[in-house]
C-alpha cells in the first residue's frame, strides 16, 4: 500500500503541476505572474480564471492587473464580494468600485470587521457625515489601510490641543482628508509652530486650519519658507507678516515671487506706485498677488476719468488697496451721489478713499440725512468710519471730535467694512470669518 509519504509527494508534485498551468494561462493573457511565486494560488485554472474574468467586469484591466498581481490571491466570494459589498454599503457607488480597487487594490485583502468597519467608526466618531464617508475614501483611500491607534488619532487629537473645535474636525476630513495620515512630530507641528514664530496666536492658526485644512498640504521647507522669505525680498514688513497670512492663508502655498514681480511691475506701469507703495498695498490687502490685472485696471480707469491725477489716484490705492476689487457701477453709483447731492470736492475723495468701500444705500445716505437735518458739516471719516451707536453719539454731542484713524490690524481683533461690495476674481466664499480676524479682508 501507498505510504503516507507518498500520498504527499504526490499531491505537492500535483499543485506544483496546477501552478505552472496556472501561471501559464496568466502568461497568455499578459499577466506577469512573477510576484505570485509566494502566494497561495487557487487549486485549478477554472478557478483563477473566474478571478481574472471578475476583476475585469469589475473595470481593470491586464494592465491594472500587472501593477498588482497580488490580489489575484483574492478569493471572489470569501474576499472579493464582502469588501465590495461593504464599500458599497458605505456610500462607494457600484459603478466606482473599480475605480477604487485601481487606486488602492490593497483593500481587497483587508477583514471587512476586523480592518475597515473600525475605520469607518472611527471616522463618523469625528463627526463625518454618513453620506459624506464614501466621498471621503474615494479622495483618499488609504485611510483603509491605517491603524486607528496610530496616526490617525494622533494628529485629530494635536489639532484639538491648538484650538481646532473638535465639532470641525469632521469637516475638515470631509475636505482634506490628507492630514489624518500625516505625522505630528515631522509635519502638523513644525507647520504650527512656524506661523506661532511670525506672529500668529494659535487660536488663529486653529481657525485657518478649520476653514482651510488643505494649508497642510503646503511643504514647511520647499514652499512656506520661501515664501515668507519672499514677501519680505519685496519690502514687506516682518510685523505685517502674521496679518497677512491670516487675511490669505493661501499666499503660504503660491507661486508667489512670479505673481509679486508681475503685480509690482505692473502697479508700477499702470498706476506709477513705487516698490515701496506696493509693499503697503499687499500688507493691507494680500489678495492683491492674485487679483487679475484686467480686474484692477477697471476701477483705476474709473477713478481717471473723473479728473484724479494719477498721483492722487496711486495715493488712494496705497490707502485704500479694497478700491481694486469693487464693482464699477456700484462706484459710479457711490459717486454720483458725491458730486450731485453731497457737493463735496474730489480731493476728500482722495483723503478718505475708503469713501467707496461703504453702502451707499444703508449707510452713506441715511447718515448724509441725517448730518442734514441737523445743519452738520462734517468729514467723510467723521460720520462714516464708526459704528452705528457712536454715530448717534457724535450726533448728539455738541462739538465734532478729534477724527480716528481709519482702520488697522490688531492681532486678535476683528474688523468689518460694512456694506462693501467686493469683486471675486478666483472663489466666492460668504463665510470666511478667519480672514477678517487680522484686519480688512476681501474674499477672492
Amino acid at each position: 500500500m501507498p505510504s503516507v509519504t507518498w500520498g504527499a509527494v504526490q499531491g505537492k508534485k500535483e499543485k506544483l503541476v496546477n501552478r505552472v498551468i496556472i501561471c501559464d494561462y496568466l502568461k497568455s493573457l499578459g499577466i506577469i505572474p512573477d510576484e505570485l511565486e509566494s502566494v497561495e494560488l487557487p487549486s485549478t485554472v477554472e478557478i483563477m480564471k473566474e478571478r481574472v474574468e471578475f476583476l475585469q467586469r469589475l473595470g481593470l484591466t491586464i494592465d491594472d492587473i500587472n501593477e498588482y498581481p497580488l490580489m489575484l490571491g483574492c478569493s471572489v466570494r470569501k474576499n472579493i464580494i464582502p469588501v465590495l459589498g461593504y464599500l458599497e454599503k458605505i456610500g462607494i457607488g457600484r459603478s466606482k468600485l473599480g475605480e477604487f480597487v485601481k487606486s488602492y487594490p490593497q483593500v481587497l485583502h483587508t477583514s471587512v470587521v476586523v480592518e475597515l468597519q473600525p475605520v469607518i467608526k472611527f471616522l463618523r466618531g469625528l463627526d463625518v457625515e454618513k453620506q459624506d464617508i464614501g466621498f471621503v475614501l474615494q479622495k483618499y483611500p488609504e485611510l483603509l489601510g491605517f491603524k486607528i491607534e496610530g496616526t490617525m488619532s494622533t494628529s485629530v487629537a494635536y489639532l484639538v490641543s491648538i484650538g481646532v473645535s473638535p465639532r470641525d474636525i469632521g469637516p475638515m476630513v470631509t475636505q482634506y482628508p490628507y492630514f489624518l495620515g500625516m505625522r505630528v512630530g515631522t509635519m502638523i507641528k513644525p507647520f504650527v509652530d512656524y506661523l506661532v514664530s511670525l506672529g500668529l496666536p494659535k487660536k488663529i492658526v486653529a481657525r485657518m486650519l478649520e476653514k482651510r485644512a488643505y494649508l497642510l498640504r503646503y511643504d514647511l521647507q520647499e514652499t512656506v519658507k520661501p515664501n515668507v522669505d519672499c514677501l519680505i525680498s519685496f519690502g514687506i514688513r516682518r510685523e505685517a507678516l502674521a496679518s497677512i497670512i491670516a487675511q490669505y492663508p493661501q499666499i503660504m502655498g503660491l507661486p508667489l515671487k512670479a505673481k509679486l514681480s508681475s503685480q509690482q511691475y505692473f502697479f508700477n506701469l499702470k498706476m506709477k506706485i513705487d516698490p515701496e507703495g506696493f509693499a503697503r498695498v499687499i500688507e493691507k490687502m494680500p489678495q492683491i498677488v492674485s487679483l487679475n490685472q484686467n480686474v484692477i485696471m477697471k476701477p483705476v480707469q474709473f477713478l481717471l476719468e473723473r479728473a484724479i491725477a494719477y498721483e492722487d489716484v496711486a495715493k488712494m490705492v496705497i490707502k485704500c488697496p479694497q478700491l481694486l476689487a469693487l464693482r464699477v457701477p456700484l462706484m459710479k453709483n457711490s459717486y454720483y451721489f458725491f458730486k450731485s447731492e453731497m457737493g463735496r470736492p474730489v480731493k476728500e475723495l482722495v483723503e478718505f478713499p475708503e469713501y467707496f468701500t461703504y453702502s451707499l444705500e444703508s449707510r452713506i445716505k441715511p447718515r448724509y440725512q441725517m448730518l442734514k437735518s441737523k445743519g452738520i458739516r462734517s468729514s467723510l471719516n467723521w460720520f462714516l468710519n464708526c459704528s452705528d451707536k457712536r454715530f448717534e453719539e457724535r450726533l448728539e454731542g455738541d462739538y465734532i471730535e478729534s477724527e480716528s484713524l481709519g482702520p488697522s490690524f490688531c492681532l486678535g481683533g476683528k474688523l468689518e467694512l460694512p456694506g462693501c461690495e467686493i469683486l471675486s476674481d478666483e472663489e466666492d466664499e460668504s463665510d470666511d470669518e478667519d480672514e477678517a480676524l487680522f484686519g480688512r479682508t476681501v474674499s477672492l
